[in-house]
């Protein structure tokens, strides 16, 4: 649109003509056109917002100011110009970002004039953030956008084996991150395996070289772990693991991944979409080795109560041993014990035997002294003598009548016998 196609232009090209030569310009009229305020500040708007309906302006915001209806108010300003802006209903809209003084945007919105003041400005409809404002927008977008698919949801995450004996690492193998996890390991659990697989954590191809060291481990199976590590730093610095490609390949791995990207303050796409986050990459070797460590402290409070309990049933043992020990007769004192006691029956039964004979030898004695003072013999011993009838008939004669003539006599004295004959 060139100027001289404008009528208020025109007029006021007519005017500076006349103004200057001192007399009317033929063709125009021969009394300056006199305007009033409204009339030029309409003229003025008629011209400008068809002009410029819509236009994106670079700049940083400064004198913000929020109403109470909901509108926003502030300027745009540059090193050399400032120009007034508004956002009708911003306060109603949802937003990622706030507004504040300082902040660079990329505005696009319809150049207006406001007649009451006679002031232009802006009448924003957008407002994008440059530099981080405009990557922080960028990760909200993706962010909803992976939600909404459904790769946050805790359902799709897969759970992480207790006792990994293997993990792979994707990070900068000369950076202090590896260093850092390599070290906890070591003196946490020294026996997992630890696979580096190289790949750089910024810049332009980052996202790609962790996207196919993932790849490169779930195709071969090369461990029960993935751990995506990477430093702290800033959004720009960490934006390799907020590309969308990467967050797909992560939510598609076979394998448990852990993302250990940056502080514990920093989030990335790749936190979201991994089966497990960990604050930082030393937490991350942390919790993969957390079981492995109870189970040694369990193993080692087991082990002691074991010795323990152990020691006191060896204990409860060696003294019912020596109890035993005690009461327990070797069998070669137990035979002399026996010997001995063989030997104290014997005794015993011989003077038992002793102490019987001698008693029957005195009760025979007794017996005997009886009989003898009872025997024939001591009446023989006093003189008398015993006459039996001699051969067959041996009798005690004790009558004279009983002996014939003639007849064998057998007398008997206290020393001896004689045979007689009867007269």
């Amino acid at each position: 649109m060139k100027h001289k196609d404008l009528p208020l232009f025109a007029a006021a090209e007519s005017e500076a003509a006349t103004a200057k030569s001192g007399s009317p310009v033929p063709g125009s009229a021969s009394v300056p056109k006199k305007w009033t305020v409204s009339e030029l500040t309409g003229q003025i708007k008629g011209v400008l917002e068809p002009a410029f309906t819509q236009v994106w302006v670079q700049g940083e915001v400064s004198n913000y100011r929020p109403a109470s209806s909901g509108h926003a108010y502030f300027s745009l300003k540059d090193s050399n110009a400032t120009i007034s802006a508004a956002f009708f209903g911003w306060g109603a809209r949802r937003k990622a970002f706030e507004l504040k003084d300082g902040l660079q945007v990329l505005c696009r919105g319809k150049l207006s004039v406001y007649a009451p003041r006679g002031n232009y400005q802006l009448s924003l409809d957008q407002i994008e953030p440059l530099g981080t404002g405009a990557l922080q927008i960028a990760f909200e977008l993706l962010k909803t956008k992976l939600a909404a698919e459904g790769l946050f949801a805790s359902s799709r995450k897969r759970s992480l084996l207790n006792f990994p004996k293997k993990i792979a690492v994707v990070t900068s193998p000369s950076g202090a991150v590896i260093q850092d996890i390599l070290n906890i390991l070591k003196r946490r659990a020294p026996h997992i395996e630890i696979l580096i697989v190289p790949a750089s954590v910024q810049g332009e191809g980052a996202a790609a070289q962790v996207k196919n060291g993932i790849e490169l481990i779930n195709r071969h199976q090369l461990a029960d772990v993935i751990v995506l590590a990477r430093g702290g730093g800033s959004i720009e610095d960490l934006w390799a693991f907020n590309d969308e490609s990467l967050a797909r390949t992560i939510a598609g791995s076979t394998l448990p991944v852990i993302s250990a990207v940056g502080h514990e303050t920093d989030f990335t796409i790749a936190d979201f979409v991994a089966d497990l986050r960990a604050p930082t990459p030393s937490a991350a070797a942390e919790l993969i080795s957390g079981h492995w460590v109870d189970a040694a402290v369990r193993i080692e409070d087991y082990g002691a109560r074991l010795q323990a309990s152990m020691l006191r049933d060896l204990s409860t043992r060696k003294t019912l041993l020596g109890h035993i020990t005690a009461r327990l007769i070797s069998p070669k004192d137990r035979l002399r014990e026996q010997v001995q006691r063989c030997d104290e029956l014997y005794h015993r039964l011989t003077r038992a035997m002793q102490l019987g004979v001698e008693k029957r030898k005195a009760l025979l004695e007794h017996w005997m002294g009886k009989m003898d003072a009872l025997s024939p013999l001591r009446v023989l011993q006093r003189g008398y003598a015993i006459v039996r009838g001699g051969g067959e008939v041996d009798t005690v004669i004790k009558s004279a009548a009983q002996v014939q003539s003639g007849q064998e006599l057998r007398i008997i004295f206290h020393d001896g016998q004689k045979s007689v004959s009867a007269n």
